[in-house]
């Protein structure tokens, strides 16, 4: 009979020991971790927990997690499904520390549930109207990179902080993700074509002319870029570098719906608007200064960083990370052919160059900032993605009538779209990998050591 007692209380503590590293995977993946990052935690969370790693078998897909915790006898097994799919760069940070602070601080079990719930609730960390002015801000930044002015550049911002804050509302009420992006996309594309009014047209001299643009089609590039699916798509490629091939897959497609859904959105409104010629002619080549490009970069990289949810602390370090990416990935790409200063190596070669760059040195500025290395690279890059060619390619498929060449321009924008994406990835993830090994031992020295210190403490308890 006390045997059978012994065994039911085990069995329910190790229940609840799967349940909690259930819940901390899936709030990683919840939050957008990529799934290296999510396997590493949680083979600390596995330390912490006490559970035998060779008894346990861990399987970590896009939308639900399984465990299997088995000795000779008996047998275990949880599922979790993972009900939504946010980018929180704060809660991933967050959980890394807590899996640190459970081992070196002999953390009880209610402790633990309680931190991790509170990290599961406590996901606003800016209010709706901040996130969406700096998304604005952001798309104008975006902007200044395609070659406008500084009033473009408000004009783009104004469209997309009202087309991104309609998405939050939209997404606030229950509406399909796919539907707001669709929507949002054609409200910030119509608002973008009312704002060339002001400079274009026969309103144009009812306005000031400070008001006046003279790139007034720019901001029709980038009104609607707070969309594109940055961190999805660098986590594509990271998962299938390091193997994990079928939730990589998963986030391609789901990156591949977004643009598509934007896509949609942007071609209705061009429908509408009767102005098609700038999604093919309009030339995205920039003459500003480097000065103009660096502050261009910051401004993109701190707006796109409150969107993922990122700790205020970590801005400025971001906003560094972009200008530094930006500007070499400029000095890489344009040179005497397109009339600017730099080595005239091309768009892909640029961004894998300033990717590569910025990557390196955040390897080790990790360390100075306490926080995984994805919370600053990926928003440090993001300026860098190329969202006008990836919807430059799908509605030049959307659009075909059969004139020869059309196939060719489409083609060309995908395949370039990709290339620079496939660049930028491999330059995040890379520099990373070759560091691994540094870093997986300074990791597993400290493991050893707060393991070691955590029992002689409970020795000291004891006694």
């Amino acid at each position: 009979m006390e045997d059978k007692i012994v065994l039911q209380d085990n069995a329910e503590i190790i229940n609840r020991k799967l349940g909690l590293l259930l819940d901390t995977g899936c709030l990683l993946m919840e939050c957008s971790a990529d799934t290296t990052r999510i396997m590493r935690t949680l083979k600390r969370t596995i330390v912490y927990l006490g559970l035998r790693d060779e008894n346990l078998h861990l399987c970590v897909n896009y939308d639900i997690l399984m465990v299997n915790y088995n000795d000779d006898i008996h047998s275990f097994t949880k599922f979790k499904h993972c009900k939504r799919h946010i980018i929180d760069m704060a809660v991933i940070s967050e959980l890394s520390h807590l899996s640190w602070d459970s081992i070196e601080q002999n953390m009880p079990l209610d402790v633990y549930d309680e931190k991790l719930t509170e990290l599961g609730k406590k996901r606003n960390r800016y209010t709706p109207w901040q996130v969406a002015i700096g998304s604005g801000f952001a798309c104008g930044g975006f902007c200044i990179q395609f070659g406008c002015d500084w009033t473009a550049f408000f004009y783009a911002s104004l469209a997309a902080i009202l087309g991104f804050r309609l998405k939050m509302y939209m997404g606030s009420k229950g509406m399909n993700v796919y539907a707001g992006i669709g929507i949002s996309a054609f409200v910030s594309t119509m608002l973008a074509w009312l704002l060339t009014f002001i400079s274009v047209g026969p309103y144009a001299d009812y306005f000031p002319t400070f008001m006046h643009t003279a790139t007034p089609w720019h901001p029709f590039l980038a009104c609607a870029l707070y969309i594109v699916p940055g961190v999805p798509l660098i986590n594509f490629v990271s998962d299938a570098l390091d193997g994990h091939i079928q939730t990589g897959i998963i986030r391609a497609l789901n990156t591949l719906l977004m643009v598509g859904a934007m896509s949609f959105g942007i071609a209705c409104a061009i429908k509408i608007c009767g102005i098609s010629n700038f999604v093919t002619t309009l030339s995205m080549i920039p003459h500003h200064n480097y000065f103009e490009f660096a502050v261009a970069a910051a401004i993109s990289a701190m707006g796109f960083s409150m969107i993922y949810n990122t700790p205020k602390r970590l801005l400025p370090a971001i906003a560094v990370g972009g200008i530094i990416a930006v500007c070499f990935r400029n000095f890489v790409n344009l040179g005497p052919s397109n009339h600017n200063i730099g080595l005239d190596q091309g768009l892909i070669i640029g961004s894998l160059a300033g990717s590569t760059l910025v990557s390196l040195i955040i390897t080790r500025a990790q360390h100075w900032f306490h926080t995984p290395q994805q919370c600053l690279s990926i928003p440090s890059v993001i300026p860098m993605v190329p969202g006008v060619l990836m919807y430059r390619a799908l509605f030049a498929f959307i659009e075909m009538s059969g004139v020869v060449g059309e196939v060719t321009v489409a083609m060309n924008n995908l395949i370039k779209a990709s290339l620079v994406i496939f660049g930028i990835a491999l330059g995040v993830t890379l520099p990373h990998i070759f560091v691994r090994g540094l870093l997986d031992s300074k990791q597993k020295k400290r493991l050893f050591n707060a393991l070691a210190e955590r029992d002689r403490h409970m020795l000291e308890q004891r006694a």
